[in-house]
């Protein structure tokens, strides 16, 4: 089942991109542009955020390679009987920007939540040529659909906002920082003025 019984429509318009990232696909997106991301990401809130950053404080290496990896802000619902997992909508992304500088230098190509990124942020993605998605908040029943499989890697015992690995397919996201430095929102906002 995806997205596609809802809105037979709806793909019409986004670009298919495969993940993990490849470097080229990754510099060609634009902000605003739509997208349907298939492939493999990771989850990470704030818990697994503070782990991260207990690790490499103390040298030790981080459970996963980031390098051209998306790390989508996300604590899933448990599933229920017949499906994969819960409800997986994005969490507010501001909450991780204290961190997020760190993990672009370790080579994270993107990370995807809801809401804007701090300044500090959206220089450190042109710095490292990352990018920052939007996902569809109060859709998260909905998002579930296009996950394929979920499995915990690392901080099991942070319950939802342990570190899981997705197989998405079809997954819709909206490019707001793109490797340039534009911001989606920021273009929004000088339309409407």
């Amino acid at each position: 089942m995806s997205l596609l019984r809802y809105r037979p429509d709806f793909f019409d318009s986004l670009r298919a991109v495969n993940l993990p990232f490849d470097a080229e696909v990754l510099s060609s997106l634009r902000a605003g542009e739509l997208i349907s991301l298939t492939g493999t990401l990771y989850t990470g809130r704030d818990q697994t955020h503070r782990r991260f950053e207990a690790l490499l404080d103390s040298g030790e290496p981080l459970p996963i390679d980031l390098r051209g990896q998306l790390l989508y802000y996300v604590g899933p619902s448990p599933a229920q009987p017949g499906q994969v997992i819960g409800a997986a909508g994005p969490t507010t992304s501001y909450r991780m920007d204290t961190y997020t500088p760190r993990l672009l230098e370790l080579g994270l190509a993107a990370t995807m939540g809801k809401g804007g990124r701090s300044p500090q942020v959206r220089q450190a993605m042109e710095q490292h040529q990352a990018i920052y998605l939007a996902t569809f908040g109060g859709a998260g029943a909905l998002l579930s659909k296009c996950i394929k499989e979920a499995e915990v890697v690392a901080f099991e015992d942070a319950g939802p906002e342990a570190l899981f690995r997705f197989r998405v397919e079809e997954f819709p996201a909206v490019v707001i920082n793109d490797v340039l430095g534009h911001d989606f929102y920021e273009m929004v906002r000088q339309d409407q003025s």
